[in-house]
């Protein structure tokens, strides 16, 4: 059963005409700012694909040109109205404001939001064509962005787990100790220690979990000599359709697979034998001494925020609440960029953050209060 949920005729595709309603001032207001965001996003596509060349600049252009024909639809609705300039809603202002200032990957990542939770799918006002299209284009933004997502995810996951443990566990340290009544010094000292400790073991421990991820791979990798077998291998009946098979070709595509591999390396006109490739990508881990350098510096930086206000001679609840002010804010910020960056809504991210690492911080603080009375 289909509701009815604007003031125009049920046709979504028919512009207001005569016979139809004269739509109300929030539905003028609410068509505005649908134009508005067609507008901007339109700017934005045709922005990005200047920086980009080949499959993708096109891509994006062929979006923008599909923004272009949705804000025609709103300009033949609104008539006259069409001239009344509005602002654009908060993601889509976001998705330009954040996409200038950090660059490709967050303008991927907040317009395949905005492509997402595009409201035409609601909307009787918005062609059945342009709801379709909202949701295609959610898909292709996705495509887009996973590539960029992948350039980034072996370094800056590092940077953003070691600053987030850096932030948790150095404030759940500093609140345990100081609840337990010691004096500030000895505050201060133990959350440095913990700063000092808690990177070095972070930078050591993605060292050795990026070179150990990429020497699996090396084992996984195929012997490039063995392109050199090829072109002696009888076409008929070989051991290459096995390898296929082995990597889960099924027989007969393994065969055919096979089959046009050797014929290549027999070929007086083939250029060079052909390599035989998996496609491990391994752009995507990082190096193993970046993602080290990445979270050491990360978790220092983020392990240093706690202890800020006992640097700067802050003693008792002033100093506790202030530091986990600090934290908070940082949590926030970390969360919402990794929720921004996964294409959701930056806020559920963020909140997550936060509680979980106050709950770290209230457990340990509880802690450390309970020992102060036991052993006061």
């Amino acid at each position: 059963m289909t509701k009815n949920r604007s003031n125009v005729p049920s046709n979504r595709s028919a512009a207001i005409s005569d016979e139809a309603p004269a739509p109300d001032r929030k539905t003028i207001r609410r068509w505005q700012r649908y134009l508005a965001n067609e507008r901007l996003e339109e700017r934005v596509y045709r922005d990005l694909a200047e920086r980009r060349s080949g499959e993708d600049r096109e891509i994006l252009l062929e979006l923008a040109a599909a923004e272009s024909r949705h804000q025609q639809h709103w300009i033949d609705l609104l008539g006259d109205h069409a001239q009344k300039k509005r602002t654009p809603d908060l993601v889509t202002l976001s998705l330009a404001f954040l996409g200038r200032l950090f660059g490709s990957v967050f303008i991927l990542a907040l317009a395949q939001q905005s492509e997402t939770s595009s409201p035409y799918q609601d909307d009787d006002a918005a062609s059945a064509e342009m709801a379709a299209d909202e949701r295609i284009h959610a898909e292709v933004v996705r495509a887009l962005a996973a590539r960029s997502r992948a350039r980034l995810s072996g370094n800056f996951r590092a940077a953003v787990f070691g600053a987030n443990d850096g932030l948790v566990s150095n404030l759940a340290l500093v609140l345990g100790v100081g609840a337990a009544g010691v004096p500030n010094t000895v505050i201060l000292l133990t959350g440095i220690s913990g700063l000092l400790a808690g990177a070095l073991s972070m930078g050591a421990g993605e060292y050795i979990s990026v070179r150990s991820q990429r020497e699996l791979l090396d084992a996984s990798t195929p012997d490039p000599e063995s392109r050199h077998a090829l072109a002696d291998l009888n076409i008929d009946a070989n051991e290459l359709a096995l390898v296929f098979r082995a990597r889960g070709e099924d027989p007969t595509a393994a065969a055919a697979h096979a089959h046009r591999i050797i014929a290549a390396a027999k070929s007086q006109h083939a250029p060079h034998l052909p390599v035989l490739d998996v496609g491990v990508d391994r752009d995507e881990l990082g190096t193993g001494l970046g993602a080290a350098l990445s979270s050491f510096c990360f978790f220092s930086s983020g392990a240093l925020i706690p202890i800020l206000p006992y640097l700067f001679g802050m003693e008792g609840i002033p100093a506790v609440l202030l530091s986990a002010g600090l934290v908070g804010i940082a949590l926030l910020f970390t969360g919402s960029t990794v929720g921004l960056l996964s294409g959701t809504a930056p806020w559920p991210r963020a909140l997550r953050q936060l509680a979980v690492g106050f709950g770290a911080a209230a457990i340990t603080y509880a802690l450390g209060l309970l020992f102060g009375v036991s052993t006061g």
